[in-house]
């Protein structure tokens, strides 16, 4: 009986359920989500902890009615989400960057000069890991790196094989840093790139490689790392690093993240607002088809 009870209530509580509701419950989704995720890529599962503990206890204390540890408990979470504004204000402006990426371009067309910047990388790359030397080399997409650029030594040239290999040459005086390439040219190279925060990292895995996942970590670039030591060739993105690429999977892996056909449909947010504003053409008659 009470079975049947609860699903016709259920039943007429689905009924009532218009279509801003739905918005309301996956608008309400998509932040649960975003703080997953944000607490995922920070590491910072034992603040959440804290938090989680505090609530607990202040939920205790007002079901005791413990009126002292309740106020103090009261003001300090009031003070504490101020806190975690202000501890956290790198990460969440690193999130709303990300967001804010979404909106804009972050491929480039089939042809462009970025398919010839990535051909001529994986030619540098292929002879840099068969040499053994060392290389950091980044490509820009929607997030703008002028923070970075910054800190090393304009270039502003066309990305060739040979460029690459003479930059990180081990006597060359900007081999220590990282090249930057946007929109298919080197913009600037000795750049300084911030390290990873990850503890989980492999053991093996050198300052080189740490700097390009911490890149990774803080915007939507595609960073490519050439071990010194072990010859191999690395990606990171988001993070997370593929490790030991062969040259064609290398250069695919760029394809995929950097280039996309110029026939292929933009579904970006600013290109339907382009479709959806924009002025219809004047048809043509019968007589001009003809």
């Amino acid at each position: 009986m009470k079975l049947a009870q609860f699903f016709s209530s259920f039943k007429n509580l689905i009924a009532t359920i218009g279509f801003w509701d739905v918005v309301d419950i996956l608008t309400v989704a998509a932040i649960i989500y975003l703080v997953l995720v944000f607490v995922r890529r920070t590491n910072s599962h034992n603040v959440v902890r804290g938090i989680v503990i505090l609530l607990v206890v202040f939920a205790l204390a007002n079901l005791l009615n413990l009126k002292m540890v309740t106020f103090l408990l009261q003001r300090t979470l009031e003070l504490g989400l101020l806190a975690l504004v202000i501890i956290f204000q790198p990460e969440l402006r690193r999130l709303l960057e990300r967001m804010g990426s979404g909106l804009g371009r972050s491929k480039y067309t089939f042809g462009s000069t970025v398919d010839m910047a990535i051909a001529q990388t994986a030619l540098a790359c292929k002879d840099m890991a068969e040499s053994r030397t060392g290389a950091l080399i980044i490509f820009e997409r929607s997030i703008n790196l002028n923070d970075i650029i910054n800190t090393g030594t304009i270039i502003n040239s066309d990305v060739t094989a040979e460029l690459i290999k003479n930059l990180f040459y081990d006597k060359a005086p900007l081999h220590d840093g990282a090249i930057i390439i946007r929109d298919g040219r080197i913009i600037a190279a000795g750049c300084v790139l911030p390290l990873t925060k990850s503890t989980n990292l492999s053991k093996d895995l050198g300052m080189r490689h740490r700097a390009g996942i911490g890149l990774s970590e803080q915007s939507d670039a595609i960073v490519v790392i050439v071990s010194e030591e072990a010859g191999a060739v690395s990606v990171a993105m988001n993070g997370t690093l593929k490790r030991h690429l062969d040259n064609d999977t290398f250069e695919k892996i760029l394809r995929n993240e950097l280039v996309t056909d110029e026939k292929a449909e933009d579904n970006s947010v600013t290109a339907v607002l382009k479709k959806i504003f924009k002025p219809k053409k004047k048809e043509q008659s019968d007589e001009e088809v003809l």
